[in-house]
This record gives C-alpha cells, structure tokens and sequence, in this order.
C-alpha cells in the first residue's frame, strides 16, 4: 500500500521537481518518512499555490464595498449642502471637543514630519520581514500597493468641490486625506507581511495609528471628516485586492497553517465595533440633520461626536475585515499537505 501512494505521489510530480522527489521519497528502498511524505502531499494539494476561489472572490467584493463608501462618503460630505454644512461645522469646533485624556496622542501627530517619518519606519519594517521571510511576490505586491495608494492621494488634484454654501474652512477640495492613505498603507503592509502569530497585533497597531493620524489631521484643520472615511475606505480597498492577488510565497507554509484564536476573536471585535460604530455615527447624523444648514448650536456637539464615532467605525471596520480575510487567504485550511498523515481511508 505505501509502494502504491508512493508512485502516485512521483507521478504527479512535476518534471522539474522529479529529481528532488525521488531522493525526498526514496526510490531505492521504497520506504518514507512522515516528513517525505508530508512534503509530497503538500505538492498535490492546490492551496499551497493559491487561496480558495471563494476567498478571492470575496475580497474583491468587499474591495468594491470599501470604494463605494469611501466615494460615497466624499459624496455626501462635498456634494450636498447638508453635508457641506455638517463638514464646515466639524472643522471650526472639533479640536475643542477631544476629551483631555486623548488630546496627548492625537498632538503626537500633530506635526506632518512627524507621521511620515512613522509610517516610513513601519513601511521599512514591513519590507525587511517580508524580505527576511523571502516572500518575494509579497515584495512585488507590496510595491504595486504603494504605488495604488500614491494614485489614490493624487485624486484630490480631480475631484471637484462645489460652491453649495459660504464656508469657514478652505473652499479647495482636500479628499482624500494624504497623511491618513499614508498611516493606514502602512499598518495595512504590516498585517499582510507578518508571521500568522503577530497579525492580530499588527492590526491592533495599524488600527491605532490610522485612528490618532484621522482625528489628529481633523483637530488640527488640515482635513475634513469626509477626506479621512475616503481615505481608510480606499485603503481598505487596495489592500483587499492586494490580498485577493496572494500567491504561493505570500501564504503560510504548508504544515504549520492552523487557524487563530487571536485572529478570530481580534476581527470578529474590530468588524462589530465597526458595523455598530458607524450605525451609531449615522443615527446622531439623523437626528442633527434638521439643525446642519443653520449651523444650530445645539448640532455641535452630535456633529463632534459622530465624527469620532465615523473614524473609529471605518477604522475597526476596515482593519478587522483585512485581519480575517488575510488569515483566510494566507492559510486556508485542508487535509492533504496539511495534516501530518495521508487521509484516511473510507470506512467499509
């Protein structure tokens, strides 16, 4: 019986990988190791080149979810009068609403030297482990992806800004956010070129920079509510398809894929805050919509803190759904290659 599944390990072998069978497998003796076979098991298995149809696929999908709300935010905020009024109502009173015990972390990066030269060393970081890890697609990937986001920072040059209503804040347009693409690029590399052990941490990192990078450019008028949701969500996007383009040397090795208790109970956290969060965001919008074209006083305080509820939203949102889904894709989970013995045979 072991003869037998031996040979049909060596037959399905490709050509150029034959020599290395024969001598993984021991074709004078005819016996193998667990290990030999295990390696010849992971050779037949598909998922060790590709993650599962179904999980590209959703990536893709959410990917055009997260792009969706990222314009449709920008929509809203720039396109309409209440949104126009909502905005401009933020900008002129959102710094004096940051509770005292956060304002520290928020003026951390509140210098714009300051939150390149982070994400630059995150950045750097996330090329060295993926090259120490030599996952070059990874690598390939990683460059294509900054290159997107750059592209996606450039279309504040195209969108328009109409003239709706008189506004204290600039009338240029300033979506999306540049500092915000930049922080969330950054922590999104990370997740995705880290060992399976330290994703849930790089996510927790990234979410936490992406969100004091948000509020700070906001308390600090340098951006609108609207250019930071635009500028998580586009991240969120590219950094999907991203992962739906994971090959090979970009997924855990065969053997040590394992789901992750860290990894379920950090994204299942961040996409319920998120979902709830920003349901919470819309319904103070609702009820201080009446008071946004006239700038009501009584609409200050809603207008302040579903603006914080939005960044925190999109933020959790985003970052728990990568989580997952780079899991999904960089360890899918099967029997052969995986399990450390053949499958078994049928019961009779």
């Amino acid at each position: 019986m072991t003869d037998q599944f031996t040979e049909h390990i060596r037959d399905s072998q490709p050509a150029a990988a034959s020599e290395q069978g024969e001598r993984r497998l021991g074709s004078s003796s005819g016996g193998i190791s667990p290990d030999d076979l295990d390696r010849g098991l992971a050779r037949l298995d598909p998922l060790t080149v590709r993650p599962r149809v179904s999980s590209t696929v959703l990536c893709l999908i959410l990917a055009a979810v997260f792009a969706g709300i990222g314009f449709g935010a920008w929509w809203l905020g720039v396109r309409t009068v209440d949104g126009q009024s909502y905005e401009d109502m933020v900008w002129s009173n959102f710094s004096r609403s940051i509770p005292g015990w956060l304002s520290p972390f928020v003026d951390v990066f509140a210098f714009s030297g300051r939150v390149i030269a982070v994400c630059v060393v995150i950045g750097v970081v996330s090329l060295a482990v993926a090259l120490a890890r030599r996952r070059w697609w990874t690598v390939g990937q990683l460059a294509v992806f900054a290159a997107l986001c750059f592209g996606a920072e450039q279309l504040k040059k195209v969108l328009p800004r109409p003239f709706l209503i008189n506004t204290e804040s600039m009338t240029a347009n300033s979506a999306p956010s540049g500092h915000t693409i930049l922080a969330a690029a950054a922590g999104m590399a990370l997740i995705i070129v880290v060992p399976r052990a330290a994703r849930a941490l790089a996510s927790l990192v990234a979410a936490a920079l992406t969100l004091l990078v948000g509020l700070s450019v906001i308390s600090h008028q340098w951006h609108r509510p609207s250019d930071v949701v635009m500028s998580v969500a586009l991240v969120g996007a590219i950094g999907l398809v991203m992962i739906a383009a994971t090959r090979t040397s970009g997924m855990d090795a065969p053997g040590s894929r394992m789901s992750s208790a860290s990894v379920q109970i950090v994204a299942s956290v961040l996409i319920t805050l998120g979902v709830m969060v920003c349901l919470y965001a819309a319904y103070i919008i609702w009820q201080i919509e009446p008071g946004l074209v006239f700038k009501a006083q009584w609409a200050r305080s809603g207008a302040n803190a579903s603006t914080v509820a939005m960044i925190v939203g999109i933020d959790a949102l985003v970052f728990g759904t990568v989580l997952a889904l780079r899991q999904l894709t960089a360890a899918p989970l099967s029997k052969i290659g995986l399990v450390g013995a053949p499958p078994a045979p049928p019961s009779k």
